[in-house]
């Protein structure tokens, strides 16, 4: 592993970290001391993406990460948190064993992930994941959450 500050490639290890889903690793550079946090995660197996439109394009981490971190951000939880949320997920589709998944399969699972976790990132991801176009779109949502809670 080569250095972030000196990019040098004598590193060694200095204490790692495994939950089974992520290897976390913080290293020491030889060379100029300096400390950084490496993070290690199986990668799924290739799985493509059927969008709404019948595209088809490969299941992408990043875009998946950047979706739920939008409907959480600002809200109390850390990145390790969002990122365990990520990895749930993720495990969940290699889990179903499927090659290709709808958009709305990857889409559902978040859903039902975010509205056990928090009920502000559920509404934010839902809003734009169902393409809300007027207020009362979010009502209809709320009213939903506030029933089911009342049920409960």
């Amino acid at each position: 592993m080569k250095c972030i500050y000196c990019q040098d490639d004598e590193t060694r290890v200095l204490e790692s970290r495994d939950d089974g889903r992520l290897v976390r690793r913080r290293r020491e550079c030889q060379k100029c001391k300096n400390r950084f946090t490496t993070y290690e995660r199986v990668e799924l197996p290739r799985v493509t993406v059927i969008k709404r439109n019948l595209a088809v394009e490969s299941f992408s981490h990043e875009k998946l990460s950047k979706g739920i971190r939008l409907s959480l951000e600002k809200r109390p939880f850390t990145d390790y948190q969002i990122d365990n949320i990520i990895d749930d997920i993720e495990q969940e589709l290699l889990f179903s064993g499927k090659k290709e998944l709808k958009s709305n399969e990857i889409g559902d699972l978040v859903i039902k992930k975010l509205k056990n976790l928090d009920e502000v990132a559920y509404l934010r991801f839902i809003s734009v994941y169902k393409s809300f176009k007027n207020a009362k779109n979010f009502k209809k949502e709320v009213d939903k959450i506030i029933n089911d809670r009342k049920n409960k």
